[in-house]
Order: structure tokens, then sequence, then C-alpha cells
């Protein structure tokens, strides 16, 4: 019996020793610098890669919430159908060309290869290229999708399918490749932008805005000191969009690392990113607070978002408490850009251009004030690095701004002049919903009858039809005239 417990005590001590040895022998191999492929670490940024990528794509399910919260109950439908089928059309847009405008070789402006992903690499950037691919998908998506929600509840559906497919294969792609390409032209000037608040945030602001002065407001929409808003339908969805667009930052922000082996770099960045979302909430909600008097929903969630595009930027280069301050500034910027748009009178009824576009020029510029890279990235103005950053950075804002703005502008331009951009007067009145899908998201209290979704010339919906209620034929007959 003894001697079976000495074998037994040795047993464990040898496999002990053997697990340990293995052990060992996996974490050197992690650390090799031969230059060949360590097949673990490729294994464990594939998987943290297109984990990270899961987590962007949940994020159009957070745009569709919180516009859909955002918009009157009978054009819910619709901003949910425009999610929706944005995301399809960038899927075979950006595969088709956009990344290959981005990340192909070529010049500085655009690349040249990888359309259709033809003849590409095995790898790029360190992993497979179709992960590196189904990554970059989904952040296309996400900047196509925010300039739905500043064009709400006025926009011909076929008009969005058309600016989508702009956006996501030719816009976006020339702005990444510019950026997040070797060669691109800002790229070698020293500009950074660790996950997009420009790439992403601002052109799908810049987008949008442009969108919101082709159409003009919505009817009913009022500006001036005692101006009405018009409310959304739900702050409940809106809420849950918030919710799921924070965690999807959780993927947006650490994932583009590219490495789940670079631990202590994802803990930062994801740390960094929810200290940031929890200022600007915080900020915005104060900020509105003292102006009403009372604590508003929707100026948290839009502080939240406005923290979380501003830190986008330099979440790899800065502290905890830095990323407070910028988080804070983000919220505060987003509460000024509100109203200054109701000053000029643009109607974005989700926010889209405070949030993402200030708030990504802020997060842009912050780089150049905070970043504190040890591994050859940016050097900000309060760590030493002078001016020289800071400028480069504002360069980079004006030169995106530029570009974005006049091409959407002639995209909007032919759009009108072609397809039409805007629904007509009764479609508004009806919802577009109804008007444009021949649905209702609320039959219980949205009006339960169908129309059909595009008037044909000569026949105005004005006109009252066979099988068409009275009631509905008369709404028809005077929306136009209201």
């Amino acid at each position: 019996m003894r001697i079976l417990r000495s074998h037994r005590r040795k047993l464990a001590v040898i496999t002990l020793m053997l697990l340990l040895l293995g052990v060992l022998n996996v974490g050197g191999a992690f650390a090799q610098g031969d230059g060949e492929t360590d097949p673990y670490a490729l294994a464990i940024n594939t998987v943290w890669v297109l984990f990270a990528g899961s987590l962007v794509f949940f994020m159009q399910a957070g745009f569709g919430f919180l516009e859909a919260g955002f918009v009157r109950a009978k054009n819910v439908g619709n901003i949910l159908m425009e999610n929706f089928i944005d995301t399809a059309i960038t899927g075979i847009s950006y595969w088709a060309i956009g990344f290959g405008i981005m990340f192909g070789a070529g010049s500085a402006l655009v690349g040249t290869e990888f359309f259709l992903l033809l003849d590409i690499p095995d790898t790029y950037a360190g992993i497979p290229t179709l992960a590196f691919f189904f990554f970059q998908f989904a952040f296309s998506a996400a900047a196509s999708t925010i300039a739905s929600g500043a064009l709400a509840e006025r926009t011909r559906f076929k008009a969005d399918l058309v600016y989508s497919a702009i956006v996501s294969g030719l816009i976006y792609p020339i702005v990444g490749h510019w950026i997040w390409q070797s060669e691109g032209f800002l790229a070698k000037m020293g500009f950074w932008d660790f996950a997009g608040s420009t790439v992403v945030h601002s052109l799908g602001a810049y987008v949008g805005l442009m969108g919101t002065l082709f159409l003009g407001a919505r009817r009913g929409k009022s500006f001036g000191k005692n101006a009405q808003g018009i409310p959304g339908h739900s702050m409940t969805v809106a809420a849950l969009g918030t919710f799921i667009l924070w965690l999807g930052w959780f993927g947006f922000n650490p994932g583009s690392t590219l490495s789940g082996m670079a631990a202590a770099d994802i803990s930062l960045i994801m740390v960094n990113t929810n200290l940031a979302a929890c200022a600007g909430a915080f900020v915005a909600l104060a900020l509105g607070w003292w102006q009403s008097g009372v604590p508003q929903l929707p100026w948290a969630f839009n502080g939240t978002l406005a923290g979380l595009v501003a830190i986008t930027a330099p979440c790899a280069w800065v502290t905890p408490w830095e990323s407070i301050i910028i988080g804070a500034v983000g919220g505060a910027i987003m509460y000024a850009g509100v109203f200054l748009l109701e000053r000029l009178k643009i109607d974005d009824p989700v926010g889209a251009v405070p949030v993402h576009g200030f708030g990504g020029v802020w997060g842009t510029l912050a780089v150049g004030i905070f970043a504190n890279s040890s591994t050859g990235g940016p050097v900000g103005l309060l760590h030493g690095g002078g001016l020289e950053q800071l400028g480069i950075q504002a360069v980079g804002v004006v030169a995106v701004a530029a570009f974005v703005l006049s091409s959407a502008g002639v995209m909007f331009a032919v759009i009108r002049a072609t397809i039409g951009l805007r629904v007509p007067a009764q479609a508004e009145v009806l919802g577009l919903d109804i008007y444009e899908h021949g649905l209702v998201t609320y039959p219980e209290f949205t009006n339960a009858f169908s129309v059909p979704a595009e008037p044909r010339p000569g026949s105005p919906h004005a006109r009252p039809r066979a099988g068409v209620q009275p009631a509905v034929a008369d709404l028809l007959g005077t929306a136009g005239e209201k």
C-alpha cells in the first residue's frame, strides 16, 4: 500500500513537471521572433478579431433600436428597414470594390487590387485576410448607417439604397485608404486614428449633414426659442439601442488591436472606452438638467455615444484619467452641437451630427493633445510632443471633411435630380411605414391600412381610389395642403 502511494506521488510530480514544461513551451512559442507564423498566436488573434467584428456587427442592431426610439411610431418600420438593408448593401458593395479601394496597394489616394476579394493574400495585418475583411466590413456598415439617423422620417427608401452603396463602396474606403493603409497620404503624414473617430464616425456624420441640407427639415419641425420638438415614440427602445452600441464598442475599439495576444493593450482600451462613455453620459445629462430643470434620457443616451466616439481615436494611447476628460468634453461638445444645429435650422432627428461629427472631430484632435505612445505612435502636446501632432490631426480633419462633404453633396444632388431624395408631403403625414412599405409597426394605435408604396405619375395618392377607406382617402387628399 505504501509502495502504491509512493508511486502515485512520483507520478503526480512527473505529470505536474510535464504540464509546466508544456505551458512554458507554449509561452515560448508565443514569444518566438523568427518571423514564422505561430499557429497558437494566429488562432487566438483570428478568433479575437472575428469575435470583435461580431460585436461591431451587432452595433447595427444598436443603431436600429436607437433611431427607431427617436422617430415617431409611424416611421419605425422604415428606419428599421433602412438600417437592416444598409447592412446587406454594405456587405456586397464593400466586398465588390470597397475593400480593394481601402486596403489594396495602388497610390496615396486609392487602392487598386483585391476587388471581389480576388488575389488576396492568405494573411493581412497578421491574421487571415478573410477575417480582416469581415472586421472591416462591420466598420463600413457602421459608417453607412450613421447617416440614416440624420435623414430619418423624410427620405425615400430607394434613395437610401443608393447612398448606402456609394458610401460603403467609394467614400468610406477612400478615406480609410488615406488613413489606415500604409501608403495613404494622411498615414504618411503621420495622422493617427486608432479605431475610427474620423474614418468612421465623422465621415458618417458629414454624409448625414449634407443629406439634411438637401432634404430640409421635417414637416412640423419648428426652430427658435419657443420651438416645440418632435419627440421620439419610445425611450425604452432608444435605451436598448444605446446599451447595444455601448456593448458593441468593446469590440470596436479593443478589436482594432487585431491581436488577442495584446493583453495589456486590450485591457487599457476596454477601460478607457468604458470610462469615456460614463463621463460623456454624466456631463451631457448634467448640462441638460441644468438647462431644463429635469434630467432627460436623450441627453444621457447621446452623451454616452459622444464619449464613445471621442475616445475611439486616442483610446490606445491615453490613460484612464485622460479618457474621462476626453469623454466629458465629448459630451459637452455634443450638447453644444445640438443647439448649434437648432440655431442653424438643421433638422437632425437623432442627433447624429453632434454625436458622431462633433464628437469625432474632438476625439481626433485629442490624439494631438493627450496621446503618449511608447511604441512609435503619436505623442501629444501634454506629453512633450509640441504642436506638431495636433497640427497634423487638424489637417486630417479638414481634408476628410472637405472630401466627404463635397462628394456627398454631388451624390445627393444626383440622387435628387434622378430618382428623388425626399418623400412627398402626404407621405410624411401618413408615415413612411405605410407610404413606402405598406406596413404598420404598431397596428394597435397606427392607421392599419395599406397604400401603394410609390405614387405613379398622373395618379397621385390624393385621388380617392376603389378599395381605399373614405377616411383614408380624405386624409390623403388633404395632406399636401396642410
